[in-house]
């Protein structure tokens, strides 16, 4: 295999257990969705880290849903900024 697919074939994988992942996050992703639509509704206004404390929450879920690791192997689902992914 090619390095080209090689890393064509770790992407497709992961896309594919994309869904279960999300789906052990339903909460969270239920409120960051509510927070979001509440604020684009007549009358709301959706405006940067408005819900940023639903979306800490559900990426802090993802994290730990998929074992992602930083730099340090500490998992990102940890308590951690978001200053702590680059």
């Amino acid at each position: 295999m090619s390095v080209n697919g090689a890393v064509w074939g770790r992407v497709r994988s992961r896309l594919r257990a994309f869904p279960e992942h999300l789906a052990a996050c339903g909460a969270e992703a239920s409120a960051y969705g509510k927070c979001v639509q509440a604020s684009t509704a007549p009358g709301g206004r959706l405006s940067k880290d408005l819900c940023v404390r639903e979306f800490e929450a559900l990426r802090s879920c993802f994290a730990a849903a998929v074992g992602q690791e930083d730099h340090d192997g500490r998992l990102l689902g940890r308590a951690m900024g978001t200053d702590a992914l680059y």
